[in-house]
């Protein structure tokens, strides 16, 4: 079954995810991003620019090959569904991830807006509804709860 982890309180979604993914990677895990067009093209830039000398290899589901796509440990992908591997899924969207089943893990990632707060609050709802194990980890105060 999957586990969800909704990291809440972050500053800036997109540095946050960067980071997270650097961490994901660094542990030889594969990670697929999903979200809206416009934030994987945004996430995309800042893959490359978080970091002055650190480049985090990823590609986008569409449009690749199937080798790249197989030697990618970071996929960006509007539809999750058909990434090449179900390791770790990281939402960017406000909704639930089609085919958010298929991975081992799930992390959502929840700024401090009002508006993300209560999109965060809705999915986790609906993630413990169906008999998901959903965790909190504050970032603001980096403590699991």
């Amino acid at each position: 079954m999957t586990e969800v982890t909704f990291h809440f309180n972050a500053p800036d979604k997109l540095g946050y995810v960067c980071n997270v993914v650097r961490s994901v990677a660094a542990k030889g895990r594969r990670i697929v991003v999903t979200g809206e067009p416009q934030a994987l093209r945004q996430l995309d830039v800042a893959l490359w620019t978080f970091e002055p000398l650190e480049f985090l290899p990823h590609c986008h589901a569409a449009g690749a090959t199937a080798a790249v796509l197989q030697a990618s440990p970071v996929v960006l992908a509007e539809a999750p569904r058909a990434a090449p591997h179900q390791e770790v899924l990281v939402n960017l969207g406000p909704g639930i991830p089609e085919g958010f089943e298929r991975f081992e893990r799930l992390v959502e990632v929840v700024t401090q807006g009002d508006d993300d707060r209560m999109g965060g609050r809705q999915r986790a709802k609906h993630y413990k509804d169906r008999g998901y194990p959903v965790r909190h980890y504050n970032v603001a105060t980096r403590e699991m709860l």
